[in-house]
C-alpha cells in the first residue's frame, strides 16, 4: 500500500501499461479495436497515463515513457499483426512532441523517439525522420545551459541572452501579428507579479524575432513592453544553425540565471501557473 502520493504515481506510471501489453494474452486487434480495447477509448487511457507521469516527476516520467516504449516493441516482437506499437507510437507523438498539444514535451519524448529511430519495426523510409526529432529533442534540454545568442534591439544595440542579468529569464519566440503571440504578452503585461519582478530585476522578458521581414517587426514594436528586451537575431542563426528546436511560433523558454534550462518549449498554461507561485 502506497500512501505518498509522489510514490503512487511512480509506481503507476510505471505499471500503466502492464496489463495492456502483456505478451501471455493476445487480444483482438483491429480497425476499432486496439489489443481487445476500443481504439475511441486508448486516447483518453493515455491522456490519463500523462497525467499521473506530470505528477510523479520528471525523471520518472522519462522512464515511464522509456518502458512504454520497450513493452510494445515486446507486443510486436510477439504478434507483428497487432496494431499496439503503431497505435501506442502516434499517440506518444501526438500528446509529447505536436506543436499544439498542451503535454507536449520534448525531453519526455526523446527516448520513445530515439527508440523510433533505431528499431527493427519501424519502416526504413521513417527512421531518418525520427533521427531528426531525436536530435532536435536533444537541444536545450532541461536541466542544461541554454545555447547563448547575439540579438539586436530596435536602436541597433547588440545584446546576448547570456548577458542578461536576472534571476529568471523568459524567452519568448514570436512574430508580430500573431494571435497566440499576442495573448501571451497581454497575460504577462497585466501580470502584477511579473512587473514587480522585473522592475526588481528578479525576471528579464527576451521576447525575440528570428525571422526576416524587420519591417513587420518595427511596425508592432509599440504592442511589445517597454520593461522587456525585445530583439531580433541578427545573425540569423537560431533557424539556419537550429541552436533552438522552434517548431512554431509562440515557443516559450524558462531559464535561471545561469541560464539553465527549467522550461523548453512549455505550454503557456504551465509558465503562467509557474509565475503565479514563484516566490517574490
Amino acid at each position: 500500500m502506497l500512501t505518498d502520493k509522489a510514490e503512487a504515481a511512480a509506481y503507476l506510471s510505471e505499471h500503466y501499461w502492464d496489463d495492456f501489453t502483456d505478451t501471455t494474452q493476445l487480444y483482438r486487434c483491429d480497425s476499432v479495436t486496439v489489443n481487445g480495447v476500443k481504439a475511441s477509448e486508448i486516447e483518453q487511457e493515455y491522456a490519463n497515463f500523462l497525467a499521473i507521469v506530470e505528477m510523479a516527476g520528471p525523471e520518472t516520467a522519462v522512464k515511464a515513457v522509456s518502458a512504454l516504449f520497450r513493452r510494445i516493441s515486446a507486443v510486436e516482437q510477439k504478434d507483428t499483426a497487432s496494431n499496439v506499437f503503431e497505435t501506442l507510437s502516434d499517440l506518444t507523438r501526438l500528446y509529447l512532441y505536436d506543436a499544439n498539444s498542451p503535454y507536449r514535451n520534448e525531453d519526455y519524448y526523446l527516448p520513445f523517439v530515439e527508440g523510433l529511430s533505431k528499431s527493427e519495426f519501424t519502416p526504413d523510409d521513417r527512421k531518418p525522420g525520427y533521427e531528426y526529432d531525436a536530435k532536435m529533442c536533444a537541444l536545450n534540454q532541461v536541466g542544461t545551459k541554454a545555447a547563448d545568442f547575439r540579438f539586436r534591439d530596435e536602436n541597433g544595440r547588440n545584446h546576448t541572452l547570456y548577458g542578461i542579468d536576472a534571476d529568471y529569464v523568459i524567452l519568448f519566440f514570436s512574430n508580430p501579428g500573431c494571435t497566440a503571440c499576442k495573448e501571451i504578452i497581454d497575460v504577462l503585461d497585466s501580470s502584477v507579479k511579473a512587473s514587480e519582478m522585473i522592475s526588481s530585476g528578479r525576471l528579464a522578458v527576451l521576447n525575440i524575432y528570428i525571422d526576416t521581414d524587420l519591417s513587420e517587426w518595427r511596425k508592432y514594436m509599440p504592442i511589445y513592453p517597454r520593461n522587456w528586451y525585445n530583439g531580433y537575431d541578427p545573425d540569423y542563426v537560431i533557424r539556419t544553425d537550429v541552436l533552438y528546436n522552434v517548431r512554431a511560433i509562440p515557443s516559450l523558454y524558462l531559464l535561471d540565471r545561469d541560464k539553465t534550462v527549467l522550461m523548453k518549449d512549455a505550454p503557456q498554461e504551465r509558465l503562467f501557473f509557474w509565475l503565479e507561485n514563484v516566490q517574490i
